[in-house]
């Protein structure tokens, strides 16, 4: 199956749709919806949040199939250490949420969320630095700032000793200009792009204006671990392998994107296992002492069952199945050579 399709109708006879309950609120979600595909090698994850369009799910319905139908690369790690990762949460609440993390070494950090201000920022990451005085911190902003914003809050955060702020301003040129901004204010502070790359048609423009020092990655919105080892390849900046709110189905391909890197330089964003009250395997895909074992989950049967979405929502998800395979399949007929 790795240069042809399967069929849209295997692929639906072969799909699960579960939604999740989750801990925390995250991404405006209590609850994680998800299309598990089962194929010759193993399962795979389809599961774009419900505001994104078909040309951009479509991404992630190709990194299901290619986890269902091919055989992760072989790893050149068994483990790999990962970041706990702190919704924008109270600064009450911060030490309950990193207590559910096991030895959190590196923490990610979300910041600008909307209805909040920059104090409140200020304080979370504040509260995780005391907590965890030698843990390595990053901040998320998910884009979420103005370049003016940007400046003035990563000025005040950097005083904590950040290891990298990721995607604080929404487009490639205003990384660019924002990290000119920040080094004319000797503000040594190195800026990761992740929705710059993962929701760019061009995911390499950001390498070539010189817009981040580092890249986030994701097998789900790359495409799979082909595709997104393609990309870093060719964009030669250093790389952090982050999930896309996964279950333990997708964090297994995340998990394997990350052991067939050449070099991981920087803990991975795969730790968010810990943000589900219950996953969909017996043996969810968890960190160890700060490490996440390069694995493929098993499903439960039961647990697919007992998680399984109304007949509704499951019509709502072939719906976006069949939107996405078409976009696939007309990829796929423009690649073939003519007979």
């Amino acid at each position: 199956m790795e240069n042809q399709l399967p069929s849209l109708d295997e692929l639906k006879a072969n799909s699960f749709v579960v939604r999740l309950p989750l801990r925390v609120k995250f991404r405006a979600v209590v609850e994680r919806e998800a299309l598990l595909l089962q194929g010759p090698a193993g399962w795979g994850e389809f599961s774009p949040f419900l505001e994104y369009e078909p040309a951009e799910a479509s991404r992630w319905l190709a990194a299901a199939i290619e986890s269902a139908y091919q055989p992760y690369p072989e790893a050149t790690v068994q483990r790999i250490p990962v970041n706990a990762t702190l919704p924008a949460v109270s600064t009450e609440q911060v030490g309950r949420v990193l207590e559910q993390y096991d030895a959190p070494h590196t923490i990610k950090i979300k910041v600008a969320e909307r209805g909040q201000i920059l104090q409140d920022d200020i304080a979370r990451v504040a509260e995780t630095r005391r907590l965890y005085p030698q843990a390595a911190l990053r901040v998320d902003a998910n884009a979420g700032w103005t370049a003016q914003q940007a400046v003035a809050a990563l000025a005040r955060l950097s005083e904590y000793d950040l290891e990298y702020a990721e995607q604080p301003v929404p487009g490639i040129d205003d990384l660019a200009r924002l990290r000119e901004d920040l080094a004319a204010r000797h503000i040594d502070l190195k800026i990761a792009a992740d929705e710059s790359v993962r929701k760019h048609t061009d995911p390499l423009e950001v390498s070539r204006k010189g817009a981040a020092d580092l890249m986030v990655i994701k097998a789900q919105p790359l495409g799979g671990i082909r595709q997104a080892l393609q990309i870093v390849a060719e964009a030669g900046l250093d790389a952090v392998v982050s999930s896309a709110l996964d279950t333990s189905v997708g964090l297994g391909q995340g998990a394997a994107l990350a052991a067939s890197l050449p070099e991981l330089k920087y803990a991975c964003g795969l730790s968010t296992g810990t943000l589900y009250k219950d996953d969909v395997t017996e043996q969810p895909l968890l960190a160890e002492a700060g490490y996440l074992q390069v694995r493929r989950p098993g499903v439960s049967r039961q647990k697919l069952r007992h998680y399984s979405v109304e007949p509704e929502g499951r019509q709502r998800w072939m719906q976006r199945l069949e939107s996405c395979y078409a976009i696939l399949a007309g990829q796929d007929l423009a690649q073939r050579p003519l007979a």
